[in-house]
């Protein structure tokens, strides 16, 4: 709903009951304004914090308007939380008080929230200036792929009004509503003199140049409007946030481009020219480059998800390979190294440079590390088992038991002290089950669920030479360059490689690439020069590995299309490309 005033307001009254409501508007037109931009975390679920901090940040500005990011009051996504009348009730309560505090004749409020209204529920907007909510407006375009389900949740909203603000008409999009020209070019007509579009848009690789020089870019050469957006930061659950908010002024020029991965509060400063309004210049960050955005965005996943569900610290299993070592890499630069603990379990299969290595990486980190050998464990299931497995060689159960037992270990520690158990695997490896259900793949969360092994190795250099801007680990090398350098093993048999059962993943990985990220068949992805026999072979185990990805832990949303919320595959599943 974006009209401002009379009769349209009223028709909300009864939906959000309990807020206050300004019928009369000033005809005041200002030459001048200045909106703050709120780039903000939030919780999703706690609308007190959620309303606390947005006081708190409205407090250390002058602007006239402060606007914060999509759903902020609520958190985002909030799934089918939003269908609890209860909290649709505290929501209603948290404006008010957002509104009531707008009373002391300070910068007016551009909040997200929700609205009840018919038996439907709203992804809304509300503006509160001078004590009361002056208008609402709801969300049209409600995005239903990839991560996102809106349309399970909300009810779209017409075609959206400008909303009057000191005289000047707001345009207000939501979030997906500048995806698409209908909103924008709506509101143009309409008169809309200035765009301003609250955003809960989730990171991913490439995604802020998609933002800008597409989306926002065309929306402005369509309209001929200046566009301010502002976008949230922070992890919740699979999805992290970058912020990365900015201003396009209506000849496309960047006027503002806030910092990635940080809160951040700018006011910006708009004056009306003859051609209409335009953003006076500021600040213009520069955004991470590859692969540093990457570890950023592990880094605030992990971060935010252990510290928002309140566990002590993290205990993971550190082998001496590479995925444990950038693991525990993240683990100490978003947490601190008190808060990891290291456990290296060496078998007879371990190699003396792997406990080392892993020695050597906790010391770099300055995190705990304890060794438990497994070795008494295997005997005793080898002897457990020998009747039922009596005439049978060795194979690739008694490796997954060593598997096993590593995570029942690790979850006892976790059991006995708190710490949630980190696990360690890689995208490559589950795309195609080299992972032990109950084993390596126990947890409660993965930072490197959707990077590729490839990336792996990227990242780990990178941080060898980098430490990160926010980090709160050491400076200098975190893992040893043999980590790097040694050929990938599970360890889990004499003289074992990673490429003893998958090809090279400099070869994996592009075939990984094409049949996931991009959808492609086995003769599209052949053509690129693939071997047939080979992709062929990678397609059937990305299919069979569906039941153990189903029973994964959650982990930091990377790429386009993750193992989880973007990617829905059935288990049974007899479709074949070859």
């Amino acid at each position: 709903m974006g009209s401002p005033v009379g009769l349209a307001l009223k028709r909300h009254l009864p939906a959000v009951k309990g807020v206050a409501y300004r019928g009369k508007m000033t005809n005041h037109s200002p030459g001048r304004l200045t909106i703050a931009i709120a780039q903000m975390g939030q919780r999703v679920g706690d609308l007190g914090a959620n309303a606390d901090a947005m006081l708190a940040a409205r407090a250390r500005t002058k602007a006239d308007l402060i606007v914060f990011p999509e759903l902020q009051l609520i958190g985002y996504p909030p799934e089918d939380l939003v269908l609890k009348p209860a909290l649709a009730d505290r929501a209603v309560a948290e404006l008010a008080r957002l509104a009531a505090a707008t009373a002391d004749g300070g910068p007016a409020i551009l909040v997200g929230s929700i609205e009840r209204a018919g038996g439907n529920i709203y992804n809304m907007l509300a503006l509160c200036e001078g004590g009361c909510v002056t208008a609402t407006t709801r969300k049209h375009e409600l995005p239903n792929y990839g991560t996102f389900d809106e349309k399970r949740i909300f009810t779209p909203g017409p075609l959206p009004e400008p909303v009057d603000f000191k005289g000047v008409k707001l345009g207000l999009p939501l979030c997906e509503d500048i995806w698409f020209p209908a909103v924008c070019g709506h509101l143009k007509e309409r008169g809309a003199e200035l765009l301003i579009s609250p955003n809960g848009s989730p990171y991913e690789i490439d995604k802020d140049e998609v933002r800008v020089k597409g989306v926002a870019a065309a929306r402005v050469r369509e309209t001929g409007l200046p566009l301010l957006y502002v976008n949230r930061v922070g992890g919740q659950d699979e999805l992290v946030f970058d912020g990365a908010s900015f201003v396009l002024n209506a000849d496309g020029s960047v006027a503002h481009q806030l910092t990635d991965w940080e809160e951040a509060l700018v006011e910006t400063v708009w004056t009306r020219g003859t051609s209409g309004w335009y953003c006076e210049p500021g600040m213009v960050a520069t955004l991470d480059a590859h692969p540093a955005d990457i570890y950023h965005a592990m880094l605030v996943g992990l971060r935010d998800y252990v510290n928002t569900n309140r566990f002590p610290g993290i205990v993971l299993g550190l082998s001496g390979g590479i995925d444990s070592a950038l693991s525990a890499a993240v683990a100490v630069d978003a947490l601190g190294s008190d808060r990891v603990w290291c456990v290296m379990m060496p078998s007879r299969y371990t190699a003396g440079i792997s406990e080392g290595d892993a020695a050597e990486c906790a010391r770099l980190l300055g995190c705990r590390l304890d060794t438990i050998p497994i070795g008494e464990a295997m005997t005793a299931f080898d002897s457990m088992l020998s009747g039922v497995f009596a005439g049978r060689p060795s194979d690739l159960a008694e490796e997954n038991i060593q598997s096993r037992i590593r995570g029942l270990t690790l979850m006892a520690i976790s059991n006995k002290f708190g710490p949630m158990l980190l696990t360690t695997g890689n995208k490559s490896e589950m795309s195609v089950g080299y992972a032990t259900i109950y084993g390596d793949m126990a947890g409660g969360y993965s930072v490197l669920k959707d990077v590729y092994k490839t990336t792996v190795f990227a990242l780990s250099r990178w941080r060898n030479a980098h430490r990160p801007r926010f980090g709160i680990g050491p400076d200098g090398p975190v893992m040893p360059d043999r980590v790097i350098t040694r050929a990938p093993s599970a360890e889990l048999r004499d003289d074992q490689r990673d490429d003893d059962s998958l090809p090279p993943y400099e070869v994996l990985d592009p075939i990984l690439r094409g049949l996931v990220e991009e959808e492609l068949s086995v003769a599209d992805i052949v053509g690129r020069g693939f071997e047939r026999d080979t992709v062929t072979r990678i397609e059937r185990l990305l299919y069979v590995a569906e039941y153990k990805r189903r029973q994964s832990p959650p982990g930091v949303k990377l790429s386009s299309r993750n193992f989880g919320r973007d990617r829905r595959y059935p288990i049974t599943n007899a479709f074949r490309t070859s």
